[in-house]
């Protein structure tokens, strides 16, 4: 505990650091409040009363969750940063199978911004047409006794076109905050935009989960071993987010006049987790259409056995899922590491792998290093995307479980130990000491990587 609070004082010492953190903490208070500003013409108290969201384990909870409740409150923030997450990982798809965008981001700086404007210009779209959706179903709640949330009076086609623009807004405002902040702020702008409406939720999972313990004595043992799990979950995650295999790489020797400079040895890292939360979102989104089958055949056998089957905490749910990711994160492993174009790149600027002929042999020898060590990874990711089935078996609320594992658990990690670097890089440059102990940091940006 004295060590974080010297690093924060550390932190503040330092004038673009501070100032960066003050600027960080004022647009994500910004992402916040605007998550409680109602799209004009909701009733409130009704929105209040009516359980937009429902079960956190649905279809709508788990969309609430990651825009930090903004949809239950039917705010302009309703959509989030998510249609541009969606438009990102569509470009990145279509990157590597479409020759136009191949092409483009070879072309350097140039290609990197004609590809960003499409990624917006897809963002407005998937918005739009989400905000019309949301808005459909937010028109069609009741809060109870027959009160609508939307009254009758305003109800209709000018309704929906309205809230679908003004949540598009929203979110074109969201993509801007979150540039804002990576250029001006810590850095990470839309992963933390993402990781504070995650994050916000946790207290009122952790209150609904106090609700629920007090209602049974004997629950008190249990919840002990819940936060254990829980914490060793954790520890588990960063241990496998941070572990990666390190490819020593040399390279040929530099010609001065009379003189000779060799360059020393440096890593290609490899990570355990290369596709990081990618493979669980793609998972998850799939499995989201049986629950709009059953949904949508509610009262038919085929209906009722989706339904039955294909329950979160249910076996079959949880298998399929399981197969999914691992099938993901071996597909988009193969799309962000192209070991054919490392292998390449070494051989363009003189570096080698030692015992390792360059050209085909290289490549061959990554893609067998990068396959052995996506098998662990792909199995620590399945377990923990079902991890909130087997914490629904213990009696946890449907909340709290989420925050077990899934995307939730490794987006909270992932970006608290990105933020952590990022202060940790200007403590060094200035000598103070940071979070993490400095050897390690250093190890990390001295490994080197492939010139290109």
């Amino acid at each position: 505990m004295a060590r974080f609070i010297d690093t924060v004082r550390n932190a503040f010492k330092i004038e673009e650091l501070k100032q960066r953190l003050i600027f960080t903490g004022l647009m994500l208070l910004v992402v916040r409040v605007g998550s409680f500003i109602a799209v004009p013409g909701i009733d409130v108290a009704a929105i209040d009363q009516a359980n937009v969201a429902g079960d956190a384990n649905t279809l709508f909870g788990f969309f609430n969750q990651f825009v930090g409740g903004a949809y239950s409150n039917a705010s302009i923030f309703s959509l989030g940063i998510m249609p541009y997450i969606s438009a990102s990982i569509i470009i990145q798809l279509m990157t590597a199978v479409v020759p136009f965008f191949q092409k483009l981001q070879q072309e350097g700086e140039q290609g990197r911004v004609q590809i960003n404007t499409i990624t917006r210009y897809i963002t407005v779209a998937l918005a739009f047409a989400q905000g019309i959706a949301i808005a459909i179903s937010i028109q069609n709640i009741d809060a109870g006794g027959g009160v609508p949330v939307v009254p009758i009076s305003l109800q209709g086609p000018l309704f929906i076109l309205t809230a679908a623009f003004i949540m598009t807004a929203g979110t074109i405002f969201l993509m801007w905050i979150g540039e804002q902040i990576t250029e001006r702020g810590i850095g990470n702008g839309v992963s933390l935009i993402i990781f504070i409406g995650i994050v916000a939720r946790l207290p009122i999972a952790i209150q609904h989960e106090f609700a629920l313990a007090s209602t049974s004595p004997g629950r008190v043992v249990i919840e002990i071993v819940i936060v254990a799990m829980l914490l060793a979950i954790i520890a588990a995650v960063v241990l496998f987010t941070q572990a990666m295999r390190k490819i020593p790489v040399q390279y040929a020797k530099r010609q001065v006049g009379n003189k000779s400079y060799s360059t020393p040895t440096q890593y290609l890292p490899i990570s355990l987790v290369t596709a990081n939360v990618m493979p669980i979102i793609f998972a998850q989104t799939l499995m989201f259409l049986p629950q709009l089958l059953g949904q949508t055949f509610a009262g038919t056998g085929f209906g009722d056995y989706i339904n039955t089957h294909f329950q979160h905490q249910g076996m079959i749910y949880s298998v399929v899922l399981a197969v999914m990711i691992i099938f993901f994160t071996f597909f988009y492993t193969a799309i962000v590491f192209s070991p054919k174009d490392v292998a390449e790149r070494l051989r363009k600027n003189g570096g080698y792998i030692p015992g390792i002929r360059p050209g085909k042999p290289t490549e061959e020898y990554i893609d067998n290093i990068l396959t052995k060590i996506t098998v662990p990874g792909s199995l620590f990711l399945a377990l923990v995307a079902i991890l909130p089935a087997f914490v629904l078996s213990l009696g946890v609320s449907g909340e709290f479980s989420a925050f077990f594992g899934g995307t939730s658990l490794l987006i909270i990690v992932g970006v608290a130990l990105d933020t952590l670097k990022q202060i940790e890089s200007y403590l060094l440059m200035r000598h103070y000491d940071g979070f993490m102990k400095s050897g390690k940091l250093r190890g990390r940006q001295a490994s080197g990587q492939i010139p290109g």
